[in-house]
Formats: C-alpha cells, sequence, structure tokens
C-alpha cells in the first residue's frame, strides 16, 4: 500500500480507469459475438447489420488504447472474412 497522498490518488484512479475499461472491453467482445455467431449461423444480411456497430465498439476500444491498432484491424479483418466464407459455402 503507498505511502505517498499523490501515490494513494493514483491507486484510486487506476481502479476506476480499470473498471471503465472492463466494460468497454465487455461491450466490445459482446458486439463481435454477436457478428460471429450471425456468420456461422449462415445470416449474412443481419452479420452485416451488425457489422458496423462491432467496427465502432472496436474503433473506440483502439482509440481508447484498451486494445491495440493491430488487434483491432486483425478483429475487424477476421469478422469480414468469416462473414464471406459462410456466405460463398
Amino acid at each position: 500500500m503507498p505511502n505517498i497522498k499523490s501515490a494513494k490518488k493514483r491507486v484510486g484512479i487506476a481502479e476506476r480507469n480499470r473498471l471503465r475499461n472492463i466494460t468497454q472491453r465487455s461491450s466490445m467482445k459482446t458486439a463481435v459475438k454477436d457478428v460471429r455467431e450471425l456468420a456461422l449461423a449462415g445470416k449474412k444480411e443481419e452479420a452485416l447489420a451488425k457489422l458496423p456497430k462491432a467496427f465502432s465498439k472496436i474503433d473506440k476500444a483502439v482509440q481508447k488504447n484498451i486494445i491495440k491498432k493491430n488487434t483491432g484491424a486483425r478483429l475487424k479483418s477476421r469478422l469480414v472474412k468469416k462473414i464471406q466464407d459462410k456466405a460463398a459455402a
């Protein structure tokens, strides 16, 4: 436990940020999961309809440094690829 007043404040700030990051990451993962499940079920139109929301959540997480830039790009690429692969099959 920190002894210095400013260090004690930082502990509280870090905890607050951690909780906020968890909610952002959770909503991003849910949006990605929804699109992925629709794609696997072969519901291309519905998956494409939910894709912009998932992209928005991913971009927001990248912007807030919750996930890395390349991770966001990889997630978006894999989502689109999964939709295309299931549509072709």
